[in-house]
């Protein structure tokens, strides 16, 4: 028999490679009834706020320092449940209840929202609708109108690709001068859009005195007008649009080409290869991925357009420049409307995230096919 003396063993230490499961089971335990009673609260808190019952708080503050006491019991529960484990899941736990509170939250009550009535205007105040909302946005042809247009803007992204490629292959070629042209073309992404909108859609797009009017009459123009006719107005709107967010694709396409490895380059030219078989066969499909990757950005930045249209024409000519932002966000301002603005909003949700997710998946099916 070995003489070695007895370990003795506390099955409440956490190991790195297990927890105990008395332990587990206690860490179960404290989480579910931390979430069992922040979940008890919050319904308690919105019947009462909906005149269901009497009992809860007069407003929804109480129900804050509810959640951040439920963090922190979480927390605890996490380190007696997994040990280890759990005191390494405390570093993305603050990131996590961030994203709960800032994200989820909001769009769980705005889908309440979107099904009531809520009018600013009104001293009703807010009353449950059903689908009277949804009903009314598909009878809404201005919305669809800024649905359609979305369409047009979102097109028009491969338009500024075409434009930033150019440049961006310009400005790598080695000219006098490059480092101040890069500068130069980069100037306008650093403007505010609603500066932008002012100092060309308001200033050199006036009709009477505006330097772009001006040059339109010398060229044969009578009368212009760049927002009153629907598709005159649109390429005004993409073109003010198309000067702002150029530079950010060429800053990226540029980027792209400078990590280009130069050996094959060189080495295409001593095969004998033209400048354009160079560029089709070689640099473009080397500069795949980056070109991908600025398109995509700029869908997403593109599908959130409304500064430049709230500001230059508030949607005129009859709707004709609406995005379907600043049609919510006229929704808001000029009608109230908060339960209908909420609708549109989470419906737009909805489309933007089935949008991106067929694009992201076409995408990746057509670069498989190049790599």
């Amino acid at each position: 028999m070995s003489d070695a003396p007895a370990v003795a063993t506390n099955t409440w230490d956490a190991a790195p490679g297990g927890v105990s499961s008395e332990r587990k089971r206690l860490g179960r335990l404290i989480i579910a009834a931390a979430t069992l009673a922040l979940f008890a609260m919050l319904l308690v808190q919105a019947l009462h706020t909906a005149d269901r019952i009497d009992t809860g708080f007069a407003n929804w503050r109480p129900i804050l320092y509810i959640y951040l006491i439920w963090a922190v019991v979480l927390a605890v529960g996490l380190v007696v449940m997994r040990g280890e484990l759990g005191h390494r899941a405390l570093f993305i736990l603050p990131a996590v209840l961030f994203t709960v509170s800032m994200v989820v939250f909001p769009t769980i009550f705005g889908l309440y929202i979107a099904f009531t009535d809520w009018n600013l205007s009104s001293t009703s105040g807010r009353n449950f609708s059903g689908l009277d909302n949804l009903r009314k946005l598909v009878h809404d042809k201005f919305f669809w109108t800024a649905m359609e247009n979305m369409v047009y803007y979102v097109l028009s992204v491969l338009v500024q690709f075409a434009i930033a490629f150019l440049l961006a292959v310009l400005l790598n070629q080695e000219i006098r001068g490059r480092k101040f042209f890069r500068v130069v073309f980069l100037l306008p992404f650093m403007l505010s859009p609603v500066a932008v909108s002012w100092m060309i859609g308001k200033s050199m797009f006036e009709t009477r005195f505006g330097p772009a009017a001006t040059l339109a009459r010398k060229l044969g123009w009578d009368q212009p007008a760049f927002f009153t006719d629907p598709w005159i107005a649109r390429l005004s709107i993409m073109s003010m649009d198309w000067w702002v967010w150029i530079p950010f694709m060429m800053i990226l396409l540029l980027a792209g080409l400078q990590a280009l490895p130069h050996e094959i380059l060189e080495s295409a030219r001593v095969d004998g290869a033209t400048a354009w078989q160079s560029f089709w066969q070689m640099t473009f499909p080397l500069l795949l991925p980056v070109s991908i990757t600025a398109v995509v950005l700029r869908i997403i930045f593109q599908l959130k357009i409304a500064d430049i249209i709230i500001t230059v024409t508030s949607g005129a000519p009859g709707g004709a420049t609406d995005s379907v932002t600043s049609f919510i966000y006229r929704e808001y301002r000029d009608r109230s409307n908060v339960g209908y603005g909420t609708a549109l909003a989470e419906f737009y949700l909805v489309v933007i995230i089935v949008f991106m997710t067929v694009l992201l998946w076409l995408t990746n099916k057509w670069m498989r096919r190049f790599t």
